[in-house]
């Protein structure tokens, strides 16, 4: 199997690494030139990747075509090129729905979109796909943890929710932050917080089965530092401030 890659961004460099580390058999990943920082590397550091410089020769050499560029990026260049029926096409375009990838695609291929986050290079984390596709769902399977969606509605509110990585990660930042201005070595503050935010969400995974709330309750004794720290945050609005960011992404996603 070949696999090509239009766009080579954060996330498609994670996908090919992921697949890189994985069981997946695959001849050859033909990626785009697009990000030549990014495009480079991936060249050095695996030796079945090639760099081809026209978009149409990395579709014409492969069975399976990711799409992995911006919407605007997206509306330009796509329905200029030239697909198979017989490709399995997959579309990492947050914005572009599958009936606006079909009309500009125009022929009557597999396109599944899919939501694939960072964490998928060390072969971590979910990627919601929709519609379901089995081939895909074992791909992705081998690399992830496979979520299929029917409803495209429904989906919008999974590329909603991947809108809060950077988010997460600032919140990260932000702790780190204060440790070091506390005294703490950047390298054993960063170290901390983001083993501790792995073990939470490692918990928060086995427990997964039942509700959320639990946790939230289980991780508090009365008059305690979480029973305050969570007081406080709500009493500031930063758990409503998040719904509302959610609602504000969703909305765009929606246009």
């Amino acid at each position: 199997m070949k696999l090509g890659f239009i766009g080579t961004g954060k996330i498609a460099s994670s996908v090919i690494i992921g697949i890189s580390k994985s069981s997946i058999k695959y001849n050859k990943i033909f990626i785009s030139s697009r990000n030549k920082k990014i495009s480079s590397r991936l060249k050095r550091k695996l030796k079945k990747v090639i760099i081809e410089k026209d978009n149409q020769k990395i579709i014409d050499k492969c069975n399976w075509v990711f799409l992995a560029v911006t919407p605007s990026v997206g509306e330009k260049i796509i329905k200029n090129l030239k697909f198979r029926p017989n490709q399995t096409i997959i579309s990492f375009i947050s914005t572009m729905t599958i009936s606006r990838l079909k009309k500009i695609i125009k022929v009557k291929a597999d396109i599944v979109r899919a939501i694939p986050l960072p964490p998928i290079s060390l072969k971590k984390g979910p990627v919601p796909i929709c519609p379901p596709n089995k081939k895909v769902k074992n791909f992705f399977d081998k690399i992830g943890s496979t979520v299929e969606i029917k409803n495209e509605k429904l989906s919008i509110n999974f590329w909603s929710t991947s809108g809060m990585m950077a988010s997460y990660y600032e919140i990260l930042k932000i702790m780190s932050d204060w440790l070091v201005k506390k005294g703490i070595k950047r390298l054993d503050a960063q170290k901390y917080i983001t083993t501790l935010f792995l073990a939470l969400s490692e918990d928060a995974v086995v427990n997964s089965k039942k509700e959320l709330k639990y946790l939230v309750k289980e991780s508090q004794t009365p008059k305690g530092l979480n029973e305050q720290g969570l007081k406080e945050m709500n009493k500031k609005g930063v758990y409503k401030s998040v719904i509302n960011t959610l609602n504000s992404i969703h909305k765009r996603l929606n246009r």
